[in-house]
């Protein structure tokens, strides 16, 4: 396996052991999640800590978003472009939010470990998201970058486990409180 591939599923490997196992899994945990011998680990990083700061790099990468949101189009109606968009969200709050409380982090990595989220990336990321939602913007009450607002952090609170006390908010039901909150005519996407 080329040594790319090989750090790739060895950092995919201690993400599944540090949810498995918590903040600090050992290396022959991680090297069994990945199947391999515990000295490969060794040969692909110089230490279980650049292991692990890569693994938590990768968790706080939005790029797998970035490349998800690529996929919904606008010729989608309002509320399936909506709910697919709300999808990708909860997915990725889902993930962070058990990869944190597995680390028994209470806030996102340091800036060293988190070096793909920056300003102009996060930037970025938020105006793809409005974009989505611009062609209708006519049919709001509120601008479209409100609406995204309300739907992040609708998104976001409904998706955390804590906040929703176990129960968490389906990507339709987020969709259609934020719809019934903002359309002008709310019957026309069978929102309530």
């Amino acid at each position: 396996m080329p040594a790319h591939e090989r750090r790739n599923a060895l950092i995919d490997a201690t993400l599944a052991a540090i949810r498995e196992h918590g903040r600090t899994p050992s290396t022959r945990q991680i090297a069994e999640a990945a199947g391999v011998a515990e000295g490969t680990i060794f040969r692909a990083f110089a230490s279980k800590d650049e292991l692990l700061d890569a693994a938590i790099a990768r968790a706080f990468d939005p790029e797998p978003l970035e490349q998800a949101l690529c996929e919904i189009t606008v010729d989608l109606p309002l509320r399936e472009r909506l709910i697919a968009l709300v999808a990708l969200l909860q997915e990725r709050f889902s993930a962070v939010f058990g990869l944190m409380a597995a680390l028994g982090m209470t806030a996102p990595p340091s800036e060293h470990l988190n070096r793909s989220r920056t300003p102009e990336r996060h930037q970025a990321l938020s105006t793809d998201i409005v974009d989505l939602v611009r062609p209708d913007a006519d049919r709001f009450r509120v601008a479209p970058e409100q609406l995204v607002t309300y739907l992040r952090l609708l998104t976001f609170s409904g998706s955390h486990p804590e906040i929703t006390h176990g129960t968490l908010l389906k990507p339709d039901e987020i969709v259609d409180i934020v719809l019934g909150g903002v359309l002008i005519d709310r019957d026309s996407e069978g929102a309530p």
